[in-house]
């Protein structure tokens, strides 16, 4: 990614590392993926699009680049899944230890592992993840590696309690591993909206959100390396995240899995959008 990037395109005296409140983490990682490669250049995507939107939000009538919105220098690790998770950890770990609210933005999935045990690590074991995703990601160990993007979700459930909102494709075993009181199948959702009320019933006080953009339908997120039919809307998204954010303690987040093409740039000013908009409910909402 271009050292020149920053979120939002800030002026410099919202943007400087010192006295930012928020921090901005890339990692352009893709190398487990096994279908359309190019979540490597989600990162640079996202920030592109970002320098084109609104900084006022609408719906919490604030404009959050006010805290500070400071972008780190990208974890550049290309060739070692097992490398690049011990520097996202390290990095997201600094961060956190100088009192920045830190947000991963990736790279396919794996990238999320090492954001979530450094998060752990500083806020303790009764910190739940919330998974938004298509896919369970809960395979202890796929095309030999166990950091592999589809076991994200099985490296975080040593780390913490997991709930996963969203899914509606993955492996038998893994369905059979899973907990299912604590996964809430799109399908579900889309019978009863009353069940996203069940996920935000489960969660500890303090909360780590991982959203992999393929929770998203197709329609409006097309751009992913492995896009699933019947995802959630745009809008029963915000909702129920809205609700975490009021309701629970949020101590950071990532998105992850944009794979952008050149001929449509609607999905990656989504994922630029979203990450303001749960900045904006976090420290405005």
């Amino acid at each position: 990614m271009r050292s020149n990037l920053s979120y939002g395109d800030l002026p410099d005296q919202y943007s400087g590392r010192e006295d930012a409140r928020i921090c901005i983490l890339p990692v352009p990682f893709d190398m487990t993926s096994t279908w359309v490669k190019g979540a490597d250049k989600g990162p640079e995507a996202i920030i592109e699009a970002s320098a084109n939107m609104e900084l006022y939000d609408i719906e919490t009538d604030s404009q959050v680049y006010f805290r500070g919105i400071f972008t780190h220098e990208s974890v550049l690790e290309k060739h070692s899944v097992e490398k690049m998770v011990k520097d996202v950890r390290k990095c997201v770990s600094s961060q956190l230890q100088s009192g920045k609210f830190t947000v991963v933005i990736g790279g396919e999935h794996s990238v999320s592992i090492g954001a979530i045990q450094a998060h752990a690590e500083c806020f303790g074991s009764d910190i739940t993840v919330l998974q938004l995703d298509a896919h369970a990601d809960l395979r202890q160990s796929y095309e030999g590696s166990k950091y592999n993007h589809a076991c994200v979700m099985a490296r975080a459930a040593e780390a913490a309690e997991v709930v996963q909102v969203g899914i509606r494709s993955g492996d038998a075993d893994e369905f059979r591993a899973a907990d299912r009181q604590r996964t809430i199948l799109a399908q579900e959702i889309y019978k009863d909206k009353t069940r996203l009320l069940k996920a935000l019933n489960m969660l500890t006080e303090k909360v780590y959100v991982t959203i992999d953009l393929d929770v998203f339908d197709p329609s409006i997120m097309p751009s992913t390396g492995t896009p699933e039919p019947g995802g959630l809307g745009w809008y029963e998204t915000l909702d129920f995240l809205r609700m975490v954010f009021e309701r629970k303690n949020v101590v950071g987040f990532d998105v992850v899995e944009l794979c952008p093409n050149d001929n449509n740039k609607a999905p990656d000013f989504l994922a630029a959008k979203l990450i303001y908009k749960l900045l904006s409910y976090k420290f405005e909402g």
